[in-house]
């Protein structure tokens, strides 16, 4: 190949390398990305199947519904302890939508996720949050009032900018919402709301509040059975009845700190992968040099006993916590 031809290429290539830098300078100066990067279509996962069954929470997916087709000050904000069934209010509401199951005024709706955590994660400058935040509402204010924007943890909005000494954030939402160009379901905790949402008469004043209580233990167990096709599906097991009841009074009972239905899930889950292990350990023999004492169980059904050693396992992994816990602190 000739000198020139080789030169010529090498131009090229240094050109192009050139823009590539600008192109990335450009970004990261702007901190601008497509809203898409932070947030995720709920009503498409709803469309897909891929959301849990909603069973429990109707009458607060009613209200969020009465809230969202107001004129005005149309922005439910969903207060209640982790674990309450907050977000599957959200993702009721998002299955409603795509089973055309809504009011005229919500049909066609997109429940969009926003990612907090990830948007703020991704920012590294002073005001750079700032500016992805704009640029994410200027995004969904184009698309005419069709999104709905749910934020968990929405106090976030707040105390992010109270601990950057930066603009407050939920600044930047509240003229859209005062406007009506963007609505959005907020989701806190009553110690979090009272903190740092109702403290911002200001922002306090765009949001209708829903308080989501526990669920009662009978509202839990029939929570669980409305998922119970979903865990067996994923673990390729059967849970019992009785293993659904042990779930909800054992829960209760004995794991403080956590609420209903959330830590009855759990235990579900936890016991059908145990059980699930077991059968494969059965099928395949043990890994671990001798015969597993839990790998007798050879039926793949999901038992009351089940429950209990996950529960008596998680006891003592807490009281470990603690006893170490109290040694730092010594």
């Amino acid at each position: 190949m000739e000198l020139n031809t080789l030169y010529a290429i090498s131009i090229l290539i240094g050109v192009a390398g050139l823009l590539l830098l600008a192109k990335q300078y450009g970004q990261k100066k702007s901190g601008v990305k497509n809203s898409g990067t932070f947030t995720q279509d709920i009503t498409e996962l709803a469309r897909q199947k891929n959301l849990d069954p909603f069973a429990g929470r109707e009458a607060e997916v009613e209200r969020t519904i009465h809230i969202l087709m107001r004129k005005t000050k149309n922005n439910p904000l969903l207060i209640g302890a982790p674990g309450v069934g907050k977000t599957a209010i959200v993702h009721g509401l998002a299955q409603l939508i795509a089973k055309d199951q809504v009011p005229e005024g919500l049909k066609n709706k997109k429940v969009l996720s926003l990612d907090l955590t990830a948007l703020m994660s991704q920012t590294k400058y002073r005001g750079e949050l700032e500016t992805k935040i704009r640029a994410l509402i200027e995004s969904l204010e184009k698309q005419n009032r069709q999104v709905i924007l749910f934020i968990d943890e929405v106090h976030m909005l707040v105390r992010t900018g109270s601990a950057e000494g930066s603009v407050n954030l939920s600044d930047v939402f509240k003229p859209a919402m005062a406007r009506g160009d963007l609505q959005i379901i907020g989701a806190t905790t009553w110690t979090e709301y009272t903190e740092f949402i109702k403290s911002d008469k200001a922002l306090d004043r765009r949001f209708q509040p829903i308080l989501v209580d526990e669920p009662t233990p009978i509202e839990a167990l029939q929570i669980l059975k409305t998922l119970r096709p979903e865990y067996e599906k994923f673990h390729q097991v059967k849970i019992s009845d009785k293993a659904l009841e042990a779930a909800v009074k054992l829960s209760d009972k004995k794991i403080k700190g956590r609420f209903l239905p959330d830590k009855a899930i759990d235990l579900i889950d936890e016991a059908s992968a145990k059980v699930a292990i077991e059968v494969s350990r059965s099928h395949h023999g043990t890994t671990l040099g001798v015969v597993h004492a839990a790998a007798k169980n050879k039926t793949g059904k999901v038992t009351e006993k089940d429950i209990e050693d996950v529960v008596d396992q998680w006891i003592i992994h807490s009281q470990a916590e603690k006893n170490r816990d109290a040694r730092y602190e010594s």
